[in-house]
């Protein structure tokens, strides 16, 4: 407990925890190109470095790493509760602080559409996410990292 490279992956050249996390990163924003091309029937590409939509890749990113960092490390260790903290910061602002940006984004859309004379470029609205977009990130991160854990350590 608490070693710096896990057994079973000491052929990894960075931490397993950070593989884990940005693997779950990469298949979040995979599955939003893919889940967002069917849904608007046209390729969205864009959705690959976007922010928002589900599932919340921010929530996935984080609860991955704490996951992974609880396993490797243990869920008594001290990194575990600093990489838990930091998701629970990460998701809270995802859902509330990026929620309140994303109305206030669609706010000022409605006032430039009754004041077309202001010349602004358009607002990203697509910022924030709902509870069930993170809640999904939160059981994607953990269940794929938990699956990532498994397969580096039958390694």
């Amino acid at each position: 407990m608490g070693s710096s490279v896990p057994l079973g992956v000491s052929w990894l050249p960075l931490s397993a925890s950070l593989v884990s996390a940005v693997v779950v990163q990469v298949a979040c924003q995979a599955f939003k190109v893919v889940f967002y091309s069917i849904r608007e029937r046209r390729l969205a590409l864009s959705r690959f470095i976007s922010a928002g939509g589900m599932p919340s890749a921010h929530a996935a990113f984080v609860t991955s790493l704490s996951v992974s960092v609880g396993l490797w490390n243990g869920f008594r260790s001290d990194v575990f509760a600093v990489a838990c903290v930091f998701s629970l910061i990460i998701a809270y602002d995802a859902w509330r602080l990026r929620g309140a940006v994303q109305d206030q984004a669609r706010a000022l859309q409605r006032l430039l559409s009754i004041h077309p004379e202001v010349k602004v470029a358009a607002l990203n609205e697509n910022l924030g996410h709902s509870l069930p977009e993170i809640g999904a990130g939160l059981v994607v991160g953990g269940g794929a990292s938990a699956l990532i854990y498994l397969l580096l350590r039958g390694l």
